[in-house]
């Protein structure tokens, strides 16, 4: 299943927001910040990616009901969303 990129929009801007974090992330250990506000800052790294997986699973979950796919479609969106859990 091909998803448009306008339909991701979102996701895109969400993700590229999480790489200023981790960039942000990288300064902070070179800078040798406190253990607690780098591990703070993946928390939140690693919660806006998991956001923007489930952003795109859901995107194809409603580009199939849209279309009415089939289950096969169904069941490879499923293996997807287990793969972020």
């Amino acid at each position: 299943m091909q998803l448009s990129a306008e339909e991701l929009e979102g996701v895109v801007k969400r993700l590229q927001r999480a790489q200023g974090q981790l960039g942000g992330i990288v300064r902070m250990i070179q800078e040798g910040r406190d253990c607690q506000d780098i591990v703070t800052q993946l928390a939140a790294v690693s919660k806006a990616v998991d956001r923007a997986g489930f952003a795109i699973i859901a995107t194809g979950l409603k580009e199939c009901v849209r279309t009415k796919q089939g289950a096969a479609d169904t069941s490879e969106l499923e293996k997807l969303f287990l793969a972020l859990a």
